[in-house]
């Protein structure tokens, strides 16, 4: 396993681990990924297993403290040095659920934003995940303004100054190299089993 930045060559893929994962009314279309590999794909993470993708995390970078439904369908609102770091959608495939493989995205994401000094992550859940993202740090701001999808979504931030970062649970760390814009995670004995329908925006 492995965890890598994205790229347009990615992008038939990307569209198709949504398109099993979320229901239309939430998926992100063609369109809104092509945008984002375009604009921010720093923050586009893969998990591959020998070559295949079978997950992915991504979001813009925004001054904003919540996510508000334009950002996913306006890449170009992106600002590369804001304040946060947010999380669109975080997408397993059924198969590879349980395994612990969200968290590893997840975790991978929460410290690339560490490093690049942001002041944290932001992102919209349903209410049946609040607990699974409370895990991370995140606390919940209440009911958010987003309706989409017709869903009833609670927003979520997770600040770096108010919270010490516990201890990976992985039995092996996790080797990282910058090889410019690309970022790579090779990953051994993920562990956890975290149900990974978790995405963050449902998917958008």
């Amino acid at each position: 396993m492995r965890i890598r930045t994205a790229t347009q060559d990615d992008l038939d893929a990307i569209c198709r681990v949504e398109a099993i994962c979320f229901p239309a009314s939430e998926a992100g279309t063609h369109e809104s990924f092509a945008a984002r590999l375009k604009v921010f794909p720093r923050h586009f993470l893969l998990l591959e297993d020998e070559g295949r993708l079978i997950g992915f995390v991504n979001g813009m970078v925004t001054d904003d403290r919540t996510i508000s439904d334009v950002m996913f369908e306006q890449a170009e609102l992106h600002k590369e040095d804001g304040k946060w770091q947010s999380v669109f959608g975080l997408d397993v495939l059924p198969e590879h659920r349980r395994k612990g493989y969200a968290g590893q995205l997840m975790r991978a994401l929460i410290e690339h934003s560490r490093e690049d000094g942001r002041c944290g992550c932001i992102l919209t859940c349903k209410e049946h995940l609040l607990p699974y993202y409370t895990r991370f740090g995140f606390r919940n701001l209440g009911v958010s303004l987003s309706q989409h999808g017709g869903a009833v979504w609670y927003d979520m931030i997770l600040e770096f100054s108010r919270l010490e970062f516990p201890k990976r649970k992985e039995t092996v760390p996790m080797r990282r190299k910058l090889h410019g814009n690309r970022f790579f995670s090779p990953l051994r004995g993920a562990g956890g089993n975290h149900s990974p329908r978790t995405g963050g925006q449902g998917g958008r």
